[in-house]
């Protein structure tokens, strides 16, 4: 089964602290101040930490270095006569250090068996929701016997698999999370986090079945989660559908760079004693584990030194303390862990399992192999009286005994209460005849040793009306908080409440004309503000954006708030200009005479400016042409922003602006790709965009790398023209402060034959023309034939980043 270096605990089958499982904990970490050369070094699947515990997030493919991957043998012929099925090896092997740019078209149409048309908004409008939800009802008491329900009831285990499908969402960089239906394949559906999961899946296939296209995988598993709490006494907030499926294995998603399950934590801590200290942006202590270890810090129960792993790793899930004890509590007060059995018996995991297995994993050999032989944990036992009722339970119990540590059937540490009575203790599962001790996980034990934590539980265990009050909250916004704003929000069981982490807009006004376009656009071109500035303004509004969680963007212009109007990546000091004039254009424009009921948002406003310098940049490349625009966008106001939130967006780095923060340990390039991936570009999209933004003359304090052309301003193809000129060549320049075991940031463009230095080119630049396929997209563009082709593509990249997170239904 799954190795742990751990032999003595169960954490080989470890789960997290909700239903068979874990718990969640806090915030951003530190990790490698080490320089970073990518032309020296192995590329590893790892986080570089830039010293400030906010690090970006790189990712590799070839993460495993450790060894040469070894090539099928061919009888000794030169020739390949076999196509790469597996994933033994790749093409690329040979070159562990090459981008990846699978990460910007893993989901590419191919792979996706909808008709190019669907919608998926339009199908689910077509859904009987209260039907489906019926039917969930039903199923949750229905039990199967190739997996009979505990107590007949399947709550438990469908609450856990909303949870885990949920729960490995972080806030540093939005991935993870139910948004895209994930657990169905690799790695997240044979973690050993996820033991018996497989069997969840199956167990609501039938439903998903019956309804079809009209209801996704990822909106399945989170509703049964919902109606799972729902058929034993919990009324939840309400439920949004919106989670369009995804139909392979994701790419981007950095789980750790560790090469074997539940690996000691100290191999994703900068210091193992600081445990705030978790490598950035990982939420999770261990690889293969959706929170914490629920035995204790690698096994060894000590409650507090637990309740600083949950406090970290809930925080990088957006969490806070009461939210951290609600969600425990609720989590726990149903439902229960197993482990009555070996766990180093059970078989291979779905990944690895043999063909008859048909996708499911972990056969146990042992008795029935389920039921009362269920081993999936390694922990045994249910935490309150009675499993399959929400009740308050929990605290009764949590508080009403002192609990001693003890072990499991399956050899894991837990905690079960002394002298308890005989009436508070539930019955067994599968024979309603016996009755068996609760037990606790070293998790739950910290919500009553942790000084902060025991506080919480205490208000709860006196007002349990202010614990459902929490839960439900807290459950919906853990199942919830990386589909977007309520824009996407689908079906008719949305909460009419706005909450503060959905970074809430208000509507703007989506009936301007033709003709008033026009006249914006004319004043903002005759204003003293640059045409480079207004591009400037409108790139930086929606270079936030997140495709992973569908936060940020151009709507709500919280460019104009803090904290982002004091980021140094926005410039501030041009950025306060840029919006001062447009906010005295917006105010003439609403106090004019032929405009007197009219308003535009400052949101749409910054976009229009945009737009309109890049149509002036193309004219005066002798492109006639029309950036689309659609207005509608609103304003946030401060008190709809959650500042500590939108610090996750801050840029630390901007490839398309030629900027980087600081000197970091990872190469600008790789920064760049991954912050391509996550707004949501392609690799073509991302050359168009960088050569036209560098024309344009957009970068970062008016520096001038990469500016090739001596047209600056004019949205030409110079760029490339220039950069796949072989009449130039290309040199490093050392300065005197840098590292000389660092690979050169600055590069030199001279002619070839007298050596006259024309222009200074930074990394990011010069990887458009030295990566063989980001060249071919160079040379593409550097054609005679291709100037109006550039600029068109540009503009459709160009909107694609003013309109994304922006939805007008």
């Amino acid at each position: 089964m799954m190795s742990s270096n751990d032999s003595n605990n169960m954490s080989n089958s470890n789960t997290d602290t909700d239903t068979d499982t874990d718990t969640n904990t806090n915030d951003a970490t530190q990790n490698s101040n080490t320089n970073f050369n990518p032309q020296q070094t192995p590329a590893t699947n790892t986080t570089y930490d830039q010293g400030d515990g906010k690090g970006p997030t790189i990712h590799s493919e070839n993460a495993d270095t450790t060894h040469t991957p070894e090539r099928p043998s061919m009888g000794g012929c030169p020739v390949m006569h076999q196509a790469h099925t597996t994933k033994a090896s790749e093409a690329t092997d040979w070159w562990p250090n090459a981008l990846n740019l699978d990460i910007l078209h893993q989901h590419d149409q191919k792979t996706n068996p909808m008709d190019p048309d669907f919608d998926y908004a339009k199908a689910f409008s077509e859904l009987d929701l209260e039907a489906v939800k019926q039917d969930l009802k039903a199923l949750m008491t229905s039990s199967q016997d190739w997996w009979p329900a505990d107590w007949g009831h399947y709550g438990g285990l469908m609450i856990r698999m909303a949870w885990h499908s949920a729960g490995t969402y972080r806030n540093t960089d939005g991935r993870g999370g139910s948004n895209t239906g994930n657990q169905r394949f690799a790695p997240l559906n044979s973690w050993p986090d996820n033991v018996n999961l497989d069997k969840a899946r199956r167990l609501i296939w039938p439903i998903k079945k019956k309804y079809g296209n009209k209801l996704s995988w990822a909106d399945l598993i989170i509703l049964a989660g919902n109606m799972a709490y729902e058929s034993m006494g919990f009324k939840t907030l309400g439920f949004a559908g919106g989670r369009e499926d995804i139909w392979h294995p994701e790419k981007d998603v950095y789980w750790g760079s560790e090469r074997e399950w539940l690996a000691e934590t100290k191999n994703r801590y900068a210091d193992d004693a600081e445990r705030d200290s978790l490598e950035n942006p990982l939420a999770a202590v261990q690889m293969g584990l959706i929170y914490v270890n629920p035995e204790g810090v690698d096994g060894n129960p000590d409650p507090l030194k637990t309740a600083a792993d949950l406090r970290t790793t809930f925080g990088r899930m957006s969490m806070n303390d009461e939210e951290t004890v609600a969600l425990t509590a609720g989590g726990h007060t149903v439902g229960k862990t197993h482990g009555n059995g070996d766990a180093t018996k059970l078989e291979d995991e779905p990944e690895a399992a043999d063909l008859e297995a048909q996708g499911l994993g972990w056969r146990n050999p042992q008795g029935k192999g389920n039921a009362g032989d269920t081993v999936t944990s390694g922990l045994e036992g249910a935490w309150t009286t009675h499993p399959t009722q929400w009740d308050h339970g929990y605290f009764d119990l949590l508080f009403k005994y002192e609990w001693a540590l003890t072990k499991s059937p399956a050899g894991a540490w837990q905690w079960e209460p002394v002298d308890i009575a005989e009436e508070d203790r539930p019955v067994d599962a599968h024979n309603p005849n016996v009755r068996r001790n609760p037990m606790m996980t070293d998790a739950d034990m910290a919500l009553i040793k942790d000084p902060e934590y025991r506080k919480i539980s205490e208000k709860f265990h006196k007002n349990p009306e202010l614990l459902d009050a929490a839960f439900a909250k807290a459950w919906f916004k853990l199942t919830h908080r990386d589909l977007g704003p309520k824009s996407r929000y689908l079906g008719a069981d949305v909460p009419a409440e706005d909450f503060l982490w959905q970074d809430p807009v208000p509507q703007g006004n989506a009936n301007l004309s033709t003709e008033d376009i026009t006249t914006l656009k004319s004043h903002i071109l005759a204003s003293d503000i640059s045409p480079r500035e207004l591009i400037i303004t409108a790139w930086d509004s929606a270079r936030t954006y997140r495709q992973s969680d569908h936060r940020g963007g151009t709507n709500g212009a919280r460019i104009r708030l803090a904290p982002q109007k004091d980021w140094l990546g926005n410039e501030p000091a041009q950025l306060q200009r840029v919006l001062t004039v447009l906010e005295d254009i917006q105010a003439n424009f609403a106090s004019s005479a032929n405009n007197a009921n009219k308003t535009i948002s400052i949101a749409d406003l910054i976009v229009l400016a945009g737009n309109a310098a890049i149509e002036q940049a193309a004219q005066q490349a002798g492109v006639d042409i029309r950036v689309p625009f659609t207005a509608g966008r609103g304003d946030a106001t401060a008190e709809m922003t959650d500042e500590v939130a939108q610090s996750d967006l801050e840029p630390l780095h901007d490839g398309y602006r030629n900027w980087v923060k600081k000197d970091y340990a990872v190469s600008p390039e790789e920064m760049l790709l991954d912050r391509t991936q996550l707004m949501g570009l392609t690799a073509p999209e991302m050359v168009a965009l960088i050569g036209g933004m560098r024309v344009l003359d957009t970068n970062y304090g008016h520096h001038q790398h990469g500016v090739f052309t001596k047209r600056p301003g004019v949205l030409s193809n110079d760029f490339f023209v220039n950069l796949t000129d072989m009449n130039h060549t290309w040199h490093p320049v050392k300065t005197a402060e840098a590292d000389s075991n660092k690979a050169a940031q600055v590069y030199e463009i001279r002619d070839r034959h007298t050596g006259e230095v024309y222009w200074q080119a930074t990394r990011v630049d010069l990887v458009l023309g030295s990566n063989a396929i980001l060249r071919a997209y160079a040379e593409h563009y550097a054609q005679d034939d291709n100037q109006e082709k550039l600029v068109k593509d540009f503009v459709k990249a160009w909107t694609k980043m003013m309109t994304a997170n922006f939805i007008v239904r």
